[in-house]
């Protein structure tokens, strides 16, 4: 059963009272950006108290420094003036139930949905599957507060970066809704002069 229906309506309840948000300008209002994972259960416009237009979100599998983030982050800087950045990883993220082996591995065997048990994914699909996933960094976790630092210290030492922008490091706590500052990657994300 497809939801196209159910957003399409929720498209147009949201349309029928769009108003001045028209007149939103194209720079994000807060100027800040925040890199995020894409788990259904963060919403970054209320954890950060955003409001449409105050800061650009971008998401992905993991909240990872990933090339197409980076590129985000610097068009962000670079074209619409954001001035700081938020890395925010979460507890209980699906990125830590998986390496690039094991991705690997359930995609060579079949692209159908894998199921998660109480030993992590495995495949329930047919086949056919795909070689493919060999050539893709999956970006997996293995320590939360680990990985936010490595972003941060890849976005910081990208040659693209400003070093005047401070990146900050976080972990998003799925049980609380709290974001828990992760020190050495705000530290390592300090702005230089």
């Amino acid at each position: 059963m497809s939801v196209l229906n159910e957003v399409l309506a929720a498209n147009d309840a949201y349309a029928a009272d769009f108003g001045a948000k028209s007149e939103l300008a194209l720079p994000p209002a807060r100027g800040f950006a925040i890199l995020t994972c894409m788990d259904a259960r963060l919403d970054p416009a209320k954890y950060a108290g955003l409001s449409e237009g105050d800061a650009h979100v971008i998401r992905n599998a993991g909240g990872r420094a990933s090339n197409d983030a980076i590129r985000s982050l610097v068009i962000s800087y670079k074209l619409l003036g954001t001035k700081e950045w938020f890395v925010i990883h979460h507890t209980n993220c699906g990125m830590e139930f998986f390496n690039d082996e094991v991705m690997r591995g359930l995609l060579a065997h079949s692209l159908e949905t894998a199921a998660l048990g109480a030993d992590g994914f495995y495949d329930v699909g047919s086949g056919p599957g795909s070689a493919e996933a060999n050539y893709i960094n999956w970006l997996t976790i293995s320590n939360q507060s680990q990985s936010v630092t490595e972003d941060v210290v890849r976005i910081k030492n990208h040659p693209l970066v400003p070093a005047g922008i401070p990146i900050y490091g976080y972990i998003y706590d799925v049980t609380t809704g709290r974001l828990v500052e992760v020190p050495s990657a705000t530290a390592a994300g300090a702005a230089k002069k």
